[in-house]
């Protein structure tokens, strides 16, 4: 019975030559990466062109900062050739947003469905490696090459957004959430997991793709409705009346507020809505006796500080990476025990 090992000694030449080429990979691992070498090589193409334009628009959006006087940037006041940086930055955010997707439709689904439908999988475990190896191996060199290239990305996206995030509104810790720090990592792993998962039970490459792009676009979906629930909610309230002269709270800098709005706030602590007295918003005396009569001392809003944002991104990606051991558990046992 052959065995499935790629002996570098049989291909490079002999004397000296063989010692410049140093070790290669091999077995399993070796047929991994010439499986998808292909999709290897453009993921790590994507991360040394990515990070290099990210560096250098970085370098252009220091530039100019540098150039503008120091009041103007301490009070907001930057030229508006500054949002061409700002959109700048955006965009490449946005890219980044699809990487979770292409990870699981383009290199998780057809993992293994791949191989089911082609009797690769049959030839593979007809040798003498072992079906668990060959799943751990499958599952574990596209799930190192995936965080080593996400997460440089990710890390050179937000050395980039760092020292801009002050300067402009649309530039918010809530806009870039998903996309700095481990929360891509942590996704993209949860993303390919799910696609190898699907590809290893429907067993046709096409089928799970769209199944997979499916999961991952509701998965993304769930995602940005949710992510805000792993804050705590703080508030802040006055108690100075909401009559003429009185100041509506501000938000500590780069909070983002939620809930619907600035509440009206009563002497008891209860909090009324927005809307309360609204039909006499037009006239100011009687739209005042109207909030005296409900007992209205000010106003209270919910907001999430900056503060937060690492611990929900740690508590997120913790989520994600649990669910991602699940799935890689599912298809370990699911893959020793119904592969062929």
């Amino acid at each position: 019975m052959t065995t499935l090992t790629h002996d570098p000694a049989r291909t490079a030449p002999a004397g000296p030559a063989r010692k410049a080429r140093g070790p290669r990979l091999g077995g399993p691992v070796w047929l991994v990466w010439r499986q998808h070498r292909a999709a290897f090589w453009t993921l790590i193409a994507a991360m040394v062109i990515g990070v290099l334009v990210m560096v250098h628009l970085r370098g252009q959006a220091m530039d100019f900062l540098a150039a503008q006087e120091p009041t103007a940037r301490r009070l907001g006041g930057l030229p508006s050739e500054f949002e061409s940086h700002v959109d700048r930055l955006h965009t490449i955010g946005s890219y980044l947003d699809y990487i979770p997707v292409l990870a699981g439709v383009l290199l998780g689904a057809p993992l293994f469905a791949g191989d089911l439908e082609t009797g690769t999988a049959k030839l593979v475990t007809s040798q003498s490696v072992s079906r668990m190896r060959w799943l751990v191996t499958k599952l574990a060199v596209p799930a190192v090459i995936l965080t080593l290239s996400t997460g440089v990305l990710t890390a050179a996206l937000t050395w980039w957004w760092n020292p801009l995030k002050g300067f402009s509104e649309a530039l918010s810790w809530t806009a870039f959430f998903s996309v700095t720090g481990v929360v891509p990592v942590a996704f993209t792993l949860l993303t390919f997991t799910v696609g190898a998962a699907v590809g290893l039970v429907l067993r046709r490459t096409l089928v799970s793709m769209v199944v997979t792009l499916g999961i991952v676009a509701a998965m993304g979906f769930v995602w940005s409705q949710l992510w805000r629930n792993l804050g705590h909610v703080l508030s802040l309230s006055t108690h100075e009346g909401v009559g003429p002269g009185a100041v509506q709270p501000d938000l500590p800098a780069q909070a983002e507020q939620q809930g619907q709005g600035t509440y009206f706030l009563t002497s008891s602590g209860d909090r009324l809505d927005w809307t309360t007295c609204l039909d006499e918003i037009e006239n100011d005396r009687a739209h005042t006796a109207c909030l005296e009569s409900k007992n209205v001392v000010g106003w209270s809003l919910d907001y999430l500080p900056l503060s937060q944002m690492q611990t929900m991104q740690w508590l997120g990606a913790g989520i994600m990476l649990a669910l991602a051991a699940a799935g890689t558990a599912f298809v370990i046992v699911w893959g020793r025990k119904r592969l062929l």
